[in-house]
């Protein structure tokens, strides 16, 4: 008798247990059959919080940018920065990228973006925003492309509120990926690549991050109605790499800004990731920015994208060992070694860029002439857009680490062409024993190029508390902008 309840009470148990089981896979099934649907959602809803309620997952990940908190000045890691940048707004304010999260604030916070009082005033473009939020597109599909570009950065200040998201690379409808922003079609045609009407799923998976992660300039384009536009538009008109953007807009003559010290014509490298990328060993197997960046994760019987965008070495076992046949530890090491390399080229460039535009300083000062300065201005200009283009790209030493090492070589080599051109035109005119000037500090930097940089921060800190207030008042009585989703967050930035 004993023996049948025994049996008895472990029947029961396994049908409990199977019960259970059935019943957790019929809900997994219930949950993989909700995934599957699409939800309807507004094609232009920028929200990040409003995609929650279906994609709580990808959401939560995605909000784990939040973390990528921490400020680090680069300029005041290096300093040399404040020289190579002279008159242009990165010597004000430069600071390592963070999580998208903070995409927006830290776009109202840099002192690049300056102190506006009003939509009509400020140092910058409406095109600085551009790569930001997905309130670009909403707006460039409201108003058009020209009308969004034209006008300053302060021009819409309450509209451009939301920070990266899901709209930047979904479509809300069918939540298939897609690009909103079209310069990165034309561009793509200009190269000669394909374009995105024949993009693969695995294309896409690295297009929706070119449309930000790209080199690209401002194109100055009047308009039938008066107006002038600044139009993001990408180089690659003589191709993608960084000699043939260096032609490209050698060919225009076209220069971001006059070199305050040197007097050179000079170029700002943007991030040329997606360029770098596809030179190396992972864009050229087609391995997707996704891939690495945003790795399948699995959670029960539900397999998602981690939308956690960040450093793939942080997540390794996820990331590098679903390709890899080695160890973490091994795979680091290698990695390592490769970053090393690349900083020692990426000082020794920047230091011989910043004594070029010194000297060549000191040159026009004791009475060089345009035809002597000229091709001097050329090599420095060249020198430091191959610097510029290989740094800019910040994980350019891990996507394409022996074309990172040759454009900086030749950034070497064209910055020492210009310095011994120099060091003959300081003795024709008597000053062979000039000697530049070591930049010891950021302080000492921007003391040189003259920068007044307590005005700017003061200047800031007005527009912080005025202004940029009223545009988050104005966000929110328009349904733009959930002031929940930036509750507590605290302002950092490198001048505080």
């Amino acid at each position: 008798m004993k023996k049948y309840k025994i049996l008895l009470v472990i029947s029961i148990i396994a049908i409990g247990l199977m019960s259970a089981l059935i019943a957790s896979i019929n809900e997994k099934k219930v949950e993989q059959a909700q995934l599957k649907e699409v939800p309807k959602i507004d094609r232009w809803e920028t929200k990040n919080e409003e995609f929650k309620k279906h994609y709580p997952r990808q959401f939560d990940s995605w909000k784990e940018t939040k973390h990528s908190d921490e400020i680090e000045d680069m300029l005041k890691k290096h300093p040399e920065l404040v020289v190579l940048w002279a008159g242009y707004g990165f010597a004000k304010d430069y600071n390592a990228p963070r999580g998208h999260f903070y995409a927006i604030e830290d776009n109202r916070n840099t002192l690049r973006t300056g102190a506006p009082v009003d939509e009509k005033t400020g140092p910058m473009p409406t095109a600085c925003w551009t790569c930001k939020s997905p309130d670009v597109p909403r707006i460039m599909d409201k108003e058009g492309d020209m009308e969004y570009f034209t006008g300053k950065w302060s021009k819409y200040g309450s509209d451009i509120i939301n920070p990266i998201g899901c709209v930047d690379c979904h479509n809300p409808k069918t939540m298939e990926l897609q690009v909103n922003r079209e310069y990165l079609n034309t561009g793509l045609k200009a190269a000669g690549k394909k374009p995105l009407e024949d993009a693969t799923q695995q294309d896409m998976r690295s297009m929706v991050c070119a449309q930000c992660h790209v080199e690209y300039y401002f194109k100055k384009t009047p308009l039938a109605d008066g107006k002038k536009a600044a139009v993001v538009t990408l180089p690659w008109g003589e191709g993608t790499s960084v000699e043939s953007m260096e032609k490209y807009y050698d060919n225009l003559e076209f220069k971001d800004w006059t070199h305050k010290i040197s007097k050179a014509p000079m170029l700002k490298a943007q991030h040329p990731g997606w360029e770098m990328w596809e030179t190396g060993a992972h864009g050229r197997n087609n391995v997707s920015c996704a891939d690495c960046h945003m790795p399948y994760t699995q959670e029960g019987g539900i397999k998602y994208t981690d939308h956690n965008i960040g450093n793939p070495l942080e997540n390794m076992d996820k990331s590098c060992m679903n390709c890899h046949r080695t160890s973490e530890k091994s795979l680091l090491d290698n990695i390592n070694k490769k970053r090393e390399r690349k900083d020692n080229l990426h000082q020794k460039a920047m230091t011989a860029i910043a004594n070029a535009h010194l000297e060549a300083g000191k040159a026009w000062e004791i009475g060089a002439t345009k035809e002597e300065m000229a091709p001097i201005l050329k090599d420095i200009r060249h020198a430091q857009w191959r610097w510029d283009y290989a740094v800019a790209s910040h994980p350019a030493f891990f996507h394409a680490p022996e074309e990172t090492l040759k454009i900086l070589g030749t950034s070497i080599e064209k910055a020492g062409n210009a310095r011994i051109k120099l060091a003959k035109v300081l003795a024709k005119y008597g000053a062979s024993d000039y000697v530049a000037p070591e930049i010891k500090d950021k302080k000492q930097a921007q003391e040189i190029i003259g920068l007044p940089f307590e005005k700017l921060v003061e200047d800031k800190k007005k527009f912080q508390k005025g202004l940029m207030q009223e545009w988050k008042k104005e966000a929110e009585k328009k349904g733009l902008y959930n002031p929940e989703s930036t509750k507590n967050l605290e302002d950092k930035t490198s001048y505080n």
